[in-house]
């Protein structure tokens, strides 16, 4: 009697759980879906809100336009080169701090150790930090998009807590036939410690691909401005932006005029462009991604 009842009892508590997660993964879709959906329908639809579940009249020529604005292919390689050399040298110089702070023989370990962390909560301001690039020489220069980036506090703390879970006698039979730190740590830490590798590439990565205040106050050379700070310029001017494709257009012959770019089309547009390479990452990292953050951040 007792197992008939706790049996129905789990099986309405799965049954729940799948209602609930199931809804709860459409409620998270369901925005990107959105604007998707009114990207490739008539922009008269769109601008008027008629378009809510499925696409009407669909046709991609806002994708078009959106790619022939100006700087927009220069700011997605500038983006690029951004995320993947600033992804790669904070992932290693972090992960690298991290096996450093490991290392008992590391001079004065714990002061430098609580020095880095205390980053995280201290913000000297605006003002100091455009300072400070001024005169490191990083205004105007594609540098500003790597070394201010390059240590991660948060990041040096899950590689921390990783490598101190990988058993000592590996590192000690390799350091018994002359390697070095470096050979240690690149043939034989970094090899075992992919999770938590993976879980900071993704975090470093989202951060580099959606920063644009790094732009907006250091950067005036327009050849290096990257995708997310034109994202920012486009929604501030959509309205010009949109007067100016409809002037383009309506020089053109037998033009629909539901498909005459208005302002809501481009927000939208210009949306989906910037988020689908950063959307691309999660699925390849995913498998990596959970095993490393609770193996990184819990200690046992």
């Amino acid at each position: 009697m007792v197992e008939d009842k706790r049996t129905l009892a789990s099986t309405l508590f799965d049954l729940l759980n799948i209602v609930f997660f199931t809804l709860f993964t459409i409620s998270c879709i369901f925005p990107f879906y959105y604007l998707f959906i009114n990207t490739i329908s008539a922009n008269d639809l769109a601008s008027s809100g008629k378009i809510l579940l499925i696409p009407r009249e669909i046709h991609f020529g806002n994708y078009v336009e959106v790619f022939q604005l100006q700087g927009l292919l220069n700011a997605t390689m500038i983006s690029i080169l951004r995320t993947v050399i600033g992804t790669a040298l904070t992932v290693f110089a972090s992960a690298f701090l991290g096996y450093a702070f490991c290392r008992l023989e590391f001079w004065y370990r714990k002061f430098w150790y609580r020095f880095v962390i205390i980053t995280m909560y201290l913000n000297a301001g605006l003002i100091p930090w455009f300072l400070t690039m001024k005169e490191l020489g990083l205004l105007n220069n594609f540098l500003v998009y790597i070394l201010p980036t390059l240590v991660g506090p948060f990041y040096v703390i899950l590689f921390k807590t990783y490598v101190e879970q990988i058993p000592p006698s590996l590192e000690e039979s390799a350091q018994m036939d002359g390697a070095g730190y470096l050979v240690r740590f690149t043939q034989i830490i970094l090899p075992l410690s992919m999770p938590i590798v993976a879980t900071i590439a993704v975090f470093a990565s989202v951060n580099q691909w959606n920063s644009f205040i790094d732009t907006l106050f250091l950067i005036r050379d327009k050849d290096l401005f990257t995708l997310q700070f034109l994202l920012y310029q486009y929604l501030s001017e959509v309205n010009a932006i949109a007067s100016m494709l409809r002037m383009d257009a309506s020089q053109a012959s037998n033009i629909d005029p539901s498909k005459l770019m208005s302002p809501t089309s481009i927000r939208m547009t210009v949306t989906i462009v910037v988020l689908l390479p950063i959307l691309f990452v999660y699925p390849f990292m995913q498998r990596y991604f959970v095993k490393g953050i609770m193996i990184g951040a819990v200690k046992g």
